[in-house]
């Protein structure tokens, strides 16, 4: 039998940033800064050759006007998935909501909110689609 799943490139961007998150967690464990983990994760996608950009800012447009720097993403892959970093020992549901709307206002299908500072990092992965 031949079972074939057809992954959508957000999917297969998907299970690499869950990887890496979990290579980089286990090298480095919790208790670090955020910009550290987010400057190993997007290692980790470059080594996996995905075009990685951190601290991207989006314009907002409403009502007719545009702010230039109206949203920051920590990491953008391949101009499709969005991951949100924190090293945090609570995640506040304002993060939950913040990448709901970064998801909405950019019109991507898929983002993460990842925090590093936690025992296992299943427990910090959260993965959203718009």
């Amino acid at each position: 039998m031949n079972l074939q799943i057809n992954l959508s490139e957000e999917d297969i961007i998907g299970n690499h940033v869950v990887d890496c998150c979990f290579k980089v967690h286990k090298s480095l464990g919790p208790g670090l800064l955020e910009k550290i983990y987010e400057t190993c994760l997007t290692h980790e996608l470059v080594k996996l050759v995905h075009k990685v950009d951190r601290q991207v800012n989006i314009p907002i447009k409403y009502d007719g006007i545009e702010f230039k720097d109206g949203l920051r993403l920590d990491i953008l892959v391949d101009n499709l998935v969005i991951i949100e970093v924190k090293a945090i020992d609570m995640v506040n549901p304002v993060w939950e909501a913040q990448i709901i709307s970064q998801l909405k206002l950019t019109q991507k299908k898929l983002g993460y909110l990842v925090n590093f500072s936690v025992p296992l990092i299943k427990q910090g992965l959260r993965r959203y689609v718009n």
